[in-house]
């Protein structure tokens, strides 16, 4: 089965659960409290500081810290930074260049109505900030 969110986008939420409330963690306790592998959370935490989300310290009282407003990220911008593009479909990619279009000079009715579907799912992820999505409020 084909996710439309990946593991890794995933685990970079529950990264980011651990840190919602500002305190430093240390990745051992992030993976603790989370169930997660410790080897694949170091790799999405280096994602996460790259993208200026978080903040890692090294040493003695090192640990991760949250220093993005949750509140101003939303789902599609934390699935840009893990993932890339997340197109439901190879032909909704700018520029795609489709054999059956170019064989047929046609407008191709399945490419249009897959954009309206990309077009619909990614206002869906960009209406979510992280911090409503990690709010127990919910």
């Amino acid at each position: 089965m084909k996710l439309l969110i990946t593991r890794e986008t995933d685990y970079a939420l529950r990264i980011l659960r651990v840190l919602s409330d500002g305190q430093r963690a240390t990745t051992g306790d992030i993976c603790q409290k989370e169930l997660l592998p410790q080897q694949f959370t170091y790799k999405i935490l280096k994602k996460l500081e790259r993208a200026g989300l978080i903040q890692i310290s090294r040493g003695a009282d090192g640990g991760c810290q949250l220093v993005a407003d949750l509140n101003k990220v939303s789902l599609y911008d934390l699935t840009q930074i893990m993932e890339g593009d997340h197109l439901i479909s190879t032909c909704t990619k700018p520029g795609h260049q489709c054999a059956w279009r170019q064989q047929y000079d046609c407008t191709c009715s399945v490419n249009k109505h897959l954009l309206q579907i990309q077009h619909v799912l990614d206002s869906e992820l960009r209406a979510r900030s992280l911090r409503q999505i990690l709010s127990n409020d919910a």
